[in-house]
């Protein structure tokens, strides 16, 4: 990995780590920071916000795409997404089915978290091995 890739990925974990401590999940107490960072170097972080209906709770992946697209922004070329445990945790398919509305491809950088903010998990995959047949409308 070059300097400039590993700095950039350096950026945003810290973006998505700095969107966990925001997350509202007073039910399942498993929160979730995603930060997505365009083809320009903008990044816009999400986190998840749970509902007591819980059909109405936004992933943090999802907060983060729709930030950036209130940002003007549709271009994403890497999301990070920080969790708690011993293994990073992949997107839900509704959050690949998003992230593929605005990129067939991008790499995805998964981290996980002790309680003391340690991490203790790291895996770098690319959203269309984790989504190989993205819905599309026209093709």
């Amino acid at each position: 990995m070059t300097a400039t890739r590993a700095a950039f990925d350096a950026r945003l974990v810290a973006a998505a780590r700095t969107a966990r401590a925001h997350a509202y999940a007073p039910y399942s107490h498993y929160r979730v920071g995603a930060a997505i960072m365009t083809r320009g170097g903008r990044i816009y972080r999400g986190c998840n916000v749970e509902n007591a209906s819980y059909g109405a709770t936004i992933c943090a992946e999802r907060a983060a795409a729709t930030a950036m697209v209130t940002a003007g922004h549709h271009d994403p070329v890497a999301c990070a997404v920080v969790t708690a445990g011993a293994e990073p945790a992949a997107p839900c398919g509704i959050c690949r089915q998003v992230l593929a509305e605005f990129a067939r491809d991008m790499r995805l950088l998964l981290v996980s978290e002790d309680e003391a903010g340690k991490q203790t998990g790291h895996k770098s995959v690319r959203l269309s091995a984790l989504l190989p047949f993205a819905f599309r409308l026209g093709d």
